[in-house]
C-alpha cells in the first residue's frame, strides 16, 4: 500500500483499518505542514502578548481560574498527562491504539490545534515503527473526551508510561530507544491537545463499525443458508414487496437474498418442494429483509457519524489563525458518537437474536422436518441441542450490554463537567456485541450446514454451496456426537479475517 498522507483529505474509515490492521504509513501531507505551522505560530504570538488562555496559562476545569507563571507553563502540560494517566483493567488490542495514534494525528493535523509538527511526527513515528503505548480500558467517561487513555498513549510520546513492541511490553523510554526516538519536550497546550478529543471511542467503533457492516452481509448468507436447509421459499424476497416499504436497508438485504437464492439457478432443493402446502415461513426466515436490513439502515446513521468524527477537530481551546481567534468549545463531548456506537450494539443484537431463532428452527423437528437436533441417531446423540442453547446465552447477554450508555451521565471534576458521555462504554460494549454476533452465526452456519447435509443429495446454490465447502474444510459432517467448541471457532474466524465473505459472496 501507498504512504497515507493526512491533514490534506478527509480520512476514511477503510483508511482507519488499512493503518490500524493492515499496517499501512502514515506522513503528514504538504497542505497540513503549513496549516500546523501557521496555528502554532498564531498560539506563541498570543503567548507573548501575555493573554490569558484556557489550559496554555491556567489549570484546569475547576481550576481554570487559576493564573499559571510562564516559567511553569511547560511543567504544567507534563503534570496534566501523568495525573489524568489513572486508567485501570485490561490493555486494549493493538490493533485499537494504532487506530487512536493514528487519529489524534490526523486531529491535530487539521490546523486547530495550536501544536507544534515535530509532537505530530512523534505521534507517526510511533504508529511507523510499531511502537504501541499500553492503554487501559477503563477510566473515561467521555466528557473532556477521553482523557485516560489518550494520557497513557501521550506517556509514551515524552518517553514515559509502557508500551508494546514487536510483542515485548517495556517501558515508554526503552520503546523510543528501539526506534531510534527521543522523548519530545512539550510546548504550551500540547499536553492538553494530546488529550482532549474522542479518539479512544472514536477508533474502537471505527473498526468495529466495518466489521458490523460485514457481519451484516455474511448473516444474510447464514440466513440463506438456513432457508435452503429448512427448505423454505424465496417468495418473501421478491422486489415488489420491498418496493412499496422502500427503507434502503430491507430492499438491499432482500436484493442479496434473492442473489444467493438464485446463484447457478433455482437448486435442486428449491425445486423438491415446489408443490409443499407450505404457505408462510416463520418470520427468522421470512422477515429477514426487514431486521437485517433495519440493521443495515442503522449502521449507516453510525457510520456517517463516525466519518464526520475522524474528520473533525475535538480538542479545546481551538486556535483559528486566520480569525486572528483562540475560543474554548466542548468539541471533545463524545454524545454524538455514544449515542451512535448504542444504536450500533443494538443493530447488531438484533442479527444475532434473530439467528438464534434460525437454529432453533433448524433443530425443532415440528418446524423443520428434519431429525431432532440434527442427528440421525437421536438419543444416544444429542447433535446440535446445546449449540442453540449457547446461542441463547449470547443472545440474552447482548440484550443486557444494548442498554444504551449514552444515556447515562454522572457529574465529574467538582461538577465543573456534569453531564458525560460514557462514550467509551458505549464503544466498549459495541466492541463485545460484534464479536457474540459473529460467535452466534458461526453456530448457525454450522447448524445450516448439517441441515444441508441432511438433505442430499439434493444440491443447493451455487452460492451455499461454496460457502459449504469452505465451512467444511475443518468442520466435517457430525454423524456422531462430538465436541463442537473448534468447529465454532473455526468458523467464527472465517467470519473475524472476512474470509467467508471475500471468497464466497465477492462483491454480490
Amino acid at each position: 500500500m501507498s504512504v497515507l498522507s493526512i491533514g490534506q483529505k478527509a480520512l476514511t474509515l477503510e483508511e482507519v483499518r488499512e493503518v490500524a490492521v493492515l499496517g499501512r504509513k502514515v506522513e503528514l501531507s504538504k497542505v497540513a505542514l503549513k496549516k500546523i505551522q501557521r496555528a502554532h505560530s498564531f498560539l506563541k504570538g498570543e503567548i507573548s502578548q501575555g493573554k490569558t488562555m484556557y489550559g496554555v496559562n491556567t489549570g484546569f476545569g475547576l481550576m481554570s481560574n487559576v493564573r499559571i507563571p510562564p516559567a511553569d507553563i511547560e511543567t504544567l502540560q507534563y503534570n496534566l498527562l501523568r495525573s489524568h494517566a489513572v486508567g485501570i483493567g485490561d490493555y486494549i488490542d493493538d490493533k485499537y491504539v494504532r487506530a487512536m495514534l493514528l487519529l489524534r494525528a490526523s486531529n491535530l493535523s487539521l490546523g486547530h490545534s495550536g501544536v507544534s509538527v515535530e509532537l505530530i511526527q512523534q505521534i507517526i513515528d510511533l504508529l511507523n515503527r510499531g511502537i504501541c503505548p499500553l492503554i487501559p480500558e477503563q477510566g473515561s467517561v467521555g466528557a473532556s473526551g477521553d482523557l485516560a487513555p489518550l494520557s497513557h498513549l501521550a506517556l509514551v510520546l515524552i518517553g514515559e508510561g509502557k508500551a508494546r513492541v514487536k510483542g515485548k511490553v517495556m517501558s515508554g523510554a526503552q520503546a523510543l530507544r528501539s526506534a531510534g526516538l527521543k522523548p519530545i519536550r512539550l510546548g504550551p497546550k500540547e499536553g492538553l491537545a494530546l488529550i482532549n478529543g474522542t479518539q479512544f471511542m472514536t477508533a474502537m467503533g471505527a473498526l468495529n463499525l466495518l466489521d458490523a457492516e460485514h457481519v451484516c452481509n455474511v448473516a444474510d448468507l447464514a440466513g440463506a443458508m438456513t432457508i435452503e436447509a429448512l427448505r423454505g421459499t424465496a417468495t418473501a424476497f421478491s422486489p415488489e414487496i420491498h418496493d412499496v416499504r422502500p427503507h434502503p436497508g430491507q430492499i438491499e438485504t432482500a436484493r442479496r437474498m434473492r442473489k444467493i437464492l438464485t446463484s447457478g439457478g433455482k437448486s435442486s432443493i428449491s425445486k423438491s418442494h415446489e408443490d409443499c402446502g407450505k404457505v408462510q415461513d416463520p418470520y427468522s426466515l421470512r422477515c429477514i429483509p426487514q431486521v437485517h436490513g433495519a440493521s443495515r439502515d442503522t449502521l449507516k446513521f453510525t457510520r456517517d457519524v463516525l466519518e464526520r468524527e475522524i474528520n473533525s477537530v475535538t480538542d479545546n481551546p481551538l486556535v483559528f489563525p486566520q480569525e486572528k481567534k483562540i475560543l474554548s468549545g466542548g468539541n471533545f463531548h463524545g454524545q454524538i458518537v455514544s449515542i451512535a456506537l448504542d444504536a450500533m450494539t443494538i443493530a447488531m443484537a438484533e442479527i444475532a437474536s434473530i439467528s438464534e431463532q434460525r437454529i432453533e428452527k433448524l433443530i425443532n423437528p415440528a418446524i423443520s422436518d428434519l431429525p431432532a437436533f440434527l442427528m440421525k441417531e437421536g438419543g444416544l446423540n444429542s447433535g446440535f441441542m446445546i449449540v442453540q442453547v449457547a446461542a441463547a446465552s449470547i443472545v440474552s447477554e447482548n440484550k443486557t450490554l444494548s442498554h444504551p450508555a449514552s444515556v447515562d451521565s454522572i457529574p465529574t471534576s467538582a461538577d465543573k463537567e456534569d453531564h458525560v458521555s460514557m462514550g467509551a462504554w458505549a464503544a466498549r460494549k459495541a466492541a463485545r456485541v460484534v464479536t457474540n454476533t459473529r460467535r452466534v452465526l458461526a453456530m448457525e452456519f454450522l447448524a445450516a450446514a448439517q441441515g444441508i447435509d441432511l438433505n442430499r443429495p439434493l444440491k443447493s446454490t451455487l452460492i451455499i454451496e461454496k460457502a459449504h465447502q469452505m465451512i467444511r474444510r475443518k468442520a466435517p459432517y457430525m454423524e456422531k456426537d462430538r465436541s463442537l467448541h473448534e468447529d465454532i471457532m473455526y468458523v467464527e474466524k472465517l467470519i473475524e479475517t472476512w474470509e467467508l465473505e471475500d471468497k464466497v459472496l465477492g462483491n454480490i
